[in-house]
């Protein structure tokens, strides 16, 4: 499978954040898939980690045996916002979140594939 694959829309996915002073956070979230080259899922419940990313915006993502890590933008209304409200139906929506992927690594392979 690729890592795209573990990324595509439905998929459930751990993000891992840290506060600006250090303190860690993980959140199991769906994918919202990615658009523009870029990881889109949304913010419906989330209260510690939507804190850290609006005070430290680099963010490691787990899906499958996939690691990816980058910066995210956070919208609360425009195009990004508009696909997640489109796409998640059983919540309301909070926030887009919008990650600009910096480095893909297999955990598997032990190696890094983008």
């Amino acid at each position: 499978m690729s890592w795209e694959e573990c990324f595509q829309e439905g998929k459930e996915i751990i993000v891992a954040s840290s506060s600006k002073n250090g303190v860690p956070n993980a959140n199991i979230v769906t994918s919202l898939g990615l658009l523009d080259n870029k990881l889109l899922f949304a913010n419906c419940q989330m209260t510690n980690t939507i804190k850290n990313l609006k005070e430290n915006k680099t963010v490691c993502i787990i899906g499958g045996h996939f690691r990816v890590k980058g910066m995210v933008e956070i919208y609360s209304s425009g195009k990004y916002f508009d696909i997640c409200v489109d796409k998640t139906k059983e919540y309301s929506v909070k926030d887009a979140i919008l990650l600009n992927i910096n480095n893909v690594f297999d955990m598997d392979k032990v190696e890094v594939v983008r």
